[in-house]
């Protein structure tokens, strides 16, 4: 039995190669439009494009604006504007600062700013067999970073020879320029200075009432240097001495403890100024030891015995 062929390998009929399939009709629910010869209408443009096809410099210029916009609000977002301190967040933070920090003292501040200006002075006398001993230990006070020195002359009378110890631990010799006798006071110039040797600062005692704050300075019985606190207690003192040889007067009195060593050392302000120099302390027994009352003669008379200009 003959079987039908699945594929014929001979060419289709020419009808069947010829033979068109019909186009659909078109469907009238369609939404595409034609123009009148049959083609499909133009889509209309976008918003968009109209107003870019209209207004193209404006739409440029309104889009470089929006970028610049854009940028300018993420420099200000990484880098935001400094904040305005107003008086409220000082005293806020002046506040929290006291409350938290542990500050100096005032006589820590007045010891530190006289400190470097601060020398022990050292008098010797030879002895029979030539061999010197300490005749006295006092101390003095920088005025000049030249070497000028203020201290007692009680604290250099009679010593043949004197010896200078500058805050740094430097000794130099030292020299006696100028006295003022009526004031117990000497002057001593140092053969040697340090290389950063600072003078004390002077304040006037014009404004120096009682009740202020001040401070002793020295090397009371070769110790220190020491410090020691109080207040002034009087102006305009006298003070006559216990041989009753010689009235000081015109005196600063103060409480601060002040013992022999002391002499010639400084009597400063909170704000570490030289008021006055240590000239006496009071003690009706015998005994030359601190009881409460001691008299530093005013920085301006000190200053004329130096040759400085008054204030």
């Amino acid at each position: 039995m003959r079987r039908t062929a699945l594929y014929s390998r001979g060419s289709r009929p020419a009808a069947t190669q010829s033979a068109e399939i019909p186009e659909p009709a078109p469907d009238s629910s369609s939404d595409t439009s034609r123009d009148a010869l049959g083609a499909p209408a133009p889509k209309p443009r976008s918003r968009v494009r109209a107003l870019l096809a209209r207004w193209p410099r404006t739409v440029f210029v309104l889009c470089g604006a929006l970028g610049a916009a854009m940028v300018a609000a993420l420099f200000v977002g990484i880098n935001p504007l400094p904040y305005k301190l107003t008086q409220k967040d000082i005293d806020l933070a002046v506040m929290r600062t006291l409350e938290t920090a542990v500050l100096p003292s005032p006589a820590t501040r007045a010891y530190a700013a006289v400190l470097p200006s601060v020398v022990r002075v050292t008098g010797y006398n030879k002895k029979e067999k030539g061999e010197e001993h300490p005749n006295g230990v006092g101390t003095g006070v920088v005025i000049v970073d030249k070497g000028l020195i203020l201290t007692n002359l009680h604290v250099v009378q009679g010593s043949e020879r004197l010896k200078i110890t500058f805050a740094n631990g430097m000794e130099t010799g030292a020299s006696v320029v100028n006295t003022q006798p009526e004031n117990d006071l000497a002057v001593l110039q140092a053969d040697t200075v340090p290389d950063d040797l600072v003078a004390a600062t002077m304040r006037s005692t014009d404004k120096l009432v009682p009740g202020d704050h001040v401070f002793a300075v020295g090397f009371p019985f070769g110790i220190g240097p020491s410090l020691s606190a109080g207040v002034v207690s009087g102006l305009k003192r006298n003070y006559k001495s216990p041989e009753g040889e010689q009235e000081l007067r015109n005196l600063i009195q103060f409480d601060a403890a002040a013992n022999p060593g002391n002499s010639g050392g400084p009597l400063i302000t909170a704000e570490g100024e030289v008021v006055g120099i240590i000239t006496a302390i009071l003690n009706p027994t015998e005994q030359s030891v601190f009881i409460g009352i001691g008299f530093a003669v005013p920085i301006e008379n000190a200053a004329a015995a130096a040759g400085m200009p008054p204030f």
